[in-house]
């Protein structure tokens, strides 16, 4: 009987949980951080825009976005909508991964992805934190990846482990740059009551900048496969060096100035996803 009433508990409690990550406060939590994280991209883009039409030293990359914001007159302000933004997006990856989601129920795989990215955000949303209260300065992309190469380059089989890790964001690349093309992220959008010009202007911004965020995934896996291959940490890159190789490619600065302008893109569609995403 006592273990009866036990179950009985625990599964109220799950159904509560459950209500609760799904709810309304757990709505914008989530809309707050997918607008958090297009501000990000918008900005990177436009640092990005900057390297390629002058060969801009800004690091673009977060850093380099909560940099720029930081110098704005509002800049402590919107430092901490970003820290609530993101801190919104965390919970939001959390309770998907705990409980899963009204799109995806309780696949595995999907609940292990959502937990991936409620470590990313909540990794993001920390460091922006620290900023915004003064207590340390935001280390760039390129310094975070090299010095995860490092660490694990240290232990037996971190060679073998950062190759597979590559390996892993060159495909998740990929897999969003073909996602992007089948307009797959449509899936995940309520626009029955948008206009059909912007329906059609969303699934543009959504396409093109999935596509462009993809790219530039793809790249940073390259340059890990390649530090891992060789024991270097230092061939590791981030988004601003990553962007910053475009730059150095036959097509010169008009691949990396699509690409600007594609991350730009996807931080808007970013925006409209704020609005019309299932959640």
């Amino acid at each position: 009987m006592l273990a009866r009433t036990s179950r009985r508990r625990m599964t109220h409690a799950g159904r509560s949980a459950h209500r609760a990550a799904n709810g309304r406060p757990m709505a914008w939590l989530a809309r707050a951080g997918l607008a958090a994280r297009g501000t990000m991209y918008v900005l990177i883009g436009i640092i990005a825009v900057q390297v390629a039409v002058d060969g801009s030293h800004q690091q673009a990359d977060r850093t380099g976005a909560v940099r720029l914001v930081a110098r704005t007159p509002l800049g402590s302000v919107l430092l901490w909508l970003l820290v609530v933004g993101f801190a919104g997006m965390t919970l939001w990856r959390l309770s998907e991964a705990l409980w899963g989601s009204n799109e995806t129920g309780r696949k595995p795989g999907k609940r292990l992805a959502n937990l991936a990215r409620a470590v990313f955000y909540a990794v993001v949303a920390f460091g922006i934190l620290k900023y915004a209260l003064g207590i340390g300065q935001p280390s760039s992309s390129d310094t975070q990846s090299q010095d995860l190469t490092a660490t694990a380059l240290k232990h037996p089989g971190g060679q073998a482990i950062m190759v597979i890790a590559g390996l892993v964001i060159v495909a998740a690349g990929l897999y969003t740059m073909y996602r992007a093309l089948r307009l797959e992220f449509l899936e995940h959008l309520r626009l029955g009551s948008a206009s059909p010009t912007t329906r059609t202007a969303v699934k543009r911004l959504g396409q093109a900048g999935g596509i462009a965020r993809g790219l530039v995934w793809a790249v940073i896996g390259v340059f890990l496969i390649v530090a891992a291959k060789d024991a270097d940490p230092a061939q590791a890159k981030g988004v601003d060096s990553a962007l910053r190789a475009l730059d150095r490619t036959p097509l010169g600065p008009w691949l990396l100035l699509v690409v600007a302008l594609g991350l730009v893109t996807f931080g808007v569609y970013s925006w409209c996803e704020a609005r019309w995403r299932v959640v």
